[in-house]
């Protein structure tokens, strides 16, 4: 892993941020899970949150000025630990940034400020099956896979992808 050269900033996004989260956004899902997100849908919300932080909240990774890294942390509360789980969720490195610690940067980020919260039990995240390099990362960072696979339904209506093809879910 290349180091970086001067520190990162490490900060929570703003409204002004919300075009460049929604541009990581869609090519994560592009390029994790072949999916054409709806810019539209995205951008909504991405400021959805933003303007709406008992919800989460967005931490970006500047360089000189320029945002090459972020992560959306969302809460679940447990009543098995009477405390609030984050969940990292939309990671993306741009490409030019990749293994060079920003994950990292952020990642120790949250574990900082879920730390001074005394409310949260703890973090956790999703990855596609796939993705060995990001699992590999995690555990790397003392991260642990869990015995729980995940299950969704979505509402009737709920649109979130592009029009035009899409690569075929996976069973």
């Amino acid at each position: 892993m290349r180091m970086l050269q001067t520190p990162l900033t490490i900060r929570r996004a703003e409204a002004a941020d919300a075009r460049a989260l929604a541009d990581f956004n869609r090519l994560m899902a592009l390029e994790t899970e072949h999916k054409h997100l709806s810019p539209a849908v995205i951008l909504a919300g991405v400021e959805g949150l933003l303007r709406q932080p008992q919800y989460g909240f967005y931490l970006v990774a500047e360089q000189a000025g320029e945002i090459v890294g972020a992560l959306m942390v969302t809460t679940e509360w447990s009543d098995w630990r009477n405390g609030v789980f984050w969940w990292v969720q939309s990671v993306y490195v741009t490409v030019a940034w990749r293994r060079r610690g920003v994950y990292r940067a952020l990642y120790h980020r949250v574990r900082e400020l879920a730390e001074q919260e005394p409310s949260v039990c703890g973090f956790r995240l999703y990855v596609e099956r796939d993705n060995r390099v990001a699992q590999a990362v995690y555990r790397e960072l003392g991260m642990q896979e869990t015995a729980y696979l995940l299950f969704e339904e979505l509402r009737s209506g709920t649109r979130f992808l592009a029009s035009g093809p899409q690569k075929p879910e996976k069973h």
